[in-house]
């Protein structure tokens, strides 16, 4: 027997508000990642936004405080948006995936990649996200944001930083998630990645410019 697959779409409201939007948002069931996780983390900034921000999903830190890149990553992201000439409250930064999906190792909880299926139940929420902000400029941050609505064969590695051609915001583009710094093996090559990272924005900051 073929199971049912998960899907956060009962849960959506028909709403023009983010904020009914986000409060519905918290008592979704739309996939199991929501019963060990403390609480959806939702996306966050003004309704009309001129840049959207999407990331994988919340880390520890962000599950805990129910904010988004609030963590080591978000502090990433506030440095180089600062460096790019772009203020963070004027985006609106959000997941693909509300819940913090981990696995436990003694008493930390390790990030666990979501698989398809979890990816995919999410997406009403982002989609709903989308149609409400209707951003100028759209940043995925990520492999797994960007195939999320771009499509399994969207390869990072070759269309990293480039002005994508996409119907979901008149400016659309990709790059690495800050959580990527982080994870470089020394100094030199996380600011070296922190340089890349900065580069990519300040091409976001470019296109919002021309917007």
């Amino acid at each position: 027997m073929q199971e049912t697959p998960f899907d956060a779409t009962p849960f959506v409201p028909d709403t023009r508000s983010l904020k009914a939007l986000r409060e519905a948002a918290s008592d979704c069931r739309g996939c199991p990642l929501y019963a060990p996780a403390t609480q959806t983390v939702f996306g966050e900034g003004p309704r009309r936004a001129p840049l959207m921000m999407v990331g994988e999903m919340p880390g520890d830190r962000e599950d805990l405080a129910g904010h988004v890149f609030v963590g080591p990553a978000g502090r990433e992201l506030d440095g180089a948006l600062e460096r790019a000439g772009i203020a963070r409250e004027d985006a609106y930064v959000t997941n693909v995936v509300k819940h913090f999906k981990f696995k436990e190792r003694g008493k930390r909880r390790i990030h666990d990649t979501p698989k398809k299926g979890e990816v995919d139940a999410c997406l009403p929420w982002l989609r709903e996200e989308l149609r409400l902000v209707r951003p100028d400029v759209l940043v995925f941050l990520g492999a797994t944001a960007a195939k999320a609505l771009l499509g399994s064969s969207f390869r990072l590695t070759q269309s990293r930083g480039d002005e994508l051609e996409c119907d979901l915001a008149p400016h659309v583009t990709a790059t690495v998630h800050p959580a990527a710094i982080l994870r470089q093996r020394d100094g030199a090559s996380r600011q070296a990645e922190r340089d890349a990272f900065t580069r990519d924005l300040e091409a976001v900051a470019a296109m919002l410019e021309r917007s």
